[in-house]
C-alpha cells in the first residue's frame, strides 16, 4: 500500500499545504543565499573620483572636500553629494579620511587649533592621522585610497566605508604628526 493511498483527503491536503507553504517561506531565503551571483555591480564602483585640484588642499593642513556618490541616481538630489576630510601631509601624500565616526557613525568635526578630529554626539576624538585618541571609537577613522594624477586628488569611493573596514594608512607610510 503507498503512502499516498493511506492518507485521507484532510491528510493530503494538510501535506500539500505544508510543502506549499514551506517553499513560499524558502524564497526570500534562497534569493538572499543568490543574490550575489545575480546581482549586477554597477561601473561606478571602481571609478576613481576627482576632489579637485591638490592647490585646493594646502599642505600640512586639513581641508573638508566633498564627492558626488559614483552610483547616485537623479532623484538623490543634495543628498548624494558626501563630505569628507582631506589632509596634505606633504608633496604627493595625503590622507583622505571619511566624515564618520568609527563609533555610531556621527559625523566628525577638525579643530585646527588643537589639531584633533571630534565627534560632538559621544565624545569620540582622534588625531590628526585618523587615529584613535581618545572615547568609546574601537578604532581611527576610515580612510579612502586615494591617488594624484595630473595635480588632481582622486579617491576610490564606491565602496563606502564600514565596520569591517581597514583604518590604517593607505599609502603604506607611518603616520606623520
Amino acid at each position: 500500500m503507498s503512502f499516498l493511498s493511506s492518507l485521507s483527503r484532510r491528510g493530503l491536503f494538510a501535506a500539500v499545504f505544508d510543502v506549499a507553504v514551506g517553499l513560499l517561506l524558502s524564497i526570500p531565503i534562497v534569493g538572499y543565499l543568490l543574490s550575489p551571483l545575480a546581482r549586477e555591480r554597477k561601473s561606478g564602483y571602481e571609478r576613481w573620483i576627482s576632489l579637485g585640484p591638490i592647490d585646493q588642499f594646502p599642505s600640512g593642513q586639513t581641508r573638508l572636500g566633498t564627492y558626488r556618490n559614483p552610483i547616485a541616481h537623479a532623484w538623490d538630489g543634495e543628498t548624494a553629494d558626501i563630505p569628507c576630510w582631506v589632509r596634505h601631509v606633504s608633496g604627493d601624500r595625503f590622507q583622505v579620511f571619511a566624515i564618520n565616526c568609527a563609533h555610531l557613525n556621527c559625523p566628525v568635526r577638525w579643530f585646527p587649533q588643537s589639531g584633533l578630529f571630534m565627534c560632538p554626539c559621544h565624545g569620540g576624538v582622534y588625531y590628526a592621522d585618523g587615529s584613535r585618541a581618545a572615547g568609546p571609537p574601537p578604532r581611527g577613522l576610515f580612510e579612502y585610497h586615494f591617488k594624484v594624477e595630473n595635480r588632481q586628488l582622486f579617491i576610490q569611493a564606491g565602496e563606502m566605508p564600514t565596520v569591517g573596514s581597514s583604518a590604517e594608512l593607505t599609502t603604506g607610510s607611518p603616520p606623520c604628526a
